[in-house]
């Protein structure tokens, strides 16, 4: 019986495996700009038609496109699909924001958990990096500081080694960016809550760091359900100062 031939995989093929690899694993991210083609070609030790042709084909799969004499960039489809009408009303209407808020119970929650079984010290140094970025951003206002905060959650979902967590968090990065500078507004009225959130983001970083992801979990939901919860019991006390000053004009008149 003859055997087949085994055939050596073309050289374009292996390039677009790599770079796919690349973008589904976060290594390249939406909107970034891939180096020039005779720098990529000397990274993956490949001639240059061989990349060119790897850069058409993912290019032709919505992975990859060129801006006129600015280079080639990873797409950002999704992030795309998050800047959808519906989107944008889902991040500014009050009702939603709840809903928000019990949808990161699902999606933080579940990426602290296995950041905290699968992170590598790498993926702590930037955790910690976040942290550190959060606490600088603190001193110059809430909307620098909700900048920070969401680049935590991100350097969290990375450390998860989930790349559907990942992706999802990057794109409602917008999202979410304004969630948390509108929660830090309302919950900075009252005194001492904002630097309770705080705490709570240390003891979640300290259960990541310390591979403990039962724990993650619970703190991650503890924190948010703190969030929520005084959220809910500031609209609760606006509306009973509300009724009664309608009463008290009503009185008046």
């Amino acid at each position: 019986m003859p055997y087949r031939k085994i055939s050596q995989p073309k050289l374009a093929d292996a390039i677009v495996a790599e770079l796919e690899n690349m973008i589904l694993e976060g290594s390249l991210q939406p909107g970034q700009k891939l180096p020039p083609e005779r720098e990529l070609a000397i990274q993956f030790q490949v001639s240059r038609p061989s990349l060119r042709e790897a850069i058409q084909r993912l290019e032709a799969k919505g992975l990859l496109y060129r801006r006129q004499g600015g280079g080639t960039y990873v797409q950002n489809a999704l992030s795309q699909g998050m800047a959808d009408p519906l989107f944008e009303l889902l991040s500014s209407h009050p009702e939603a924001q709840y809903d928000l808020l019990e949808f990161r119970h699902a999606l933080e929650g579940i990426s602290a958990y296995y950041a905290a079984l699968r992170g590598t010290e790498a993926d702590f140094e930037r955790i910690r990096a976040a942290q550190a970025a959060i606490e600088e951003a603190g001193k110059h206002g809430l909307a620098e500081e909700s900048v920070a905060v969401t680049g935590f959650y991100l350097a969290v979902a990375e450390a998860s080694h989930n790349v559907v967590l990942l992706h999802l968090l990057r794109a409602m990065r917008p999202m979410l960016e304004q969630n948390i500078l509108r929660n830090n507004e309302i919950l900075n009225r009252r005194p001492g809550v904002v630097a309770k959130i705080r705490r709570h983001r240390v003891t979640l970083i300290e259960t990541i760091l310390s591979g403990e992801p039962e724990q993650a979990r619970t703190a991650c939901h503890e924190h948010l359900a703190f969030i929520e919860e005084t959220l809910l019991d500031m609209q609760r006390e606006e509306s009973r100062i509300q009724r009664s000053m309608r009463r008290f004009r009503q009185q008046e008149s």
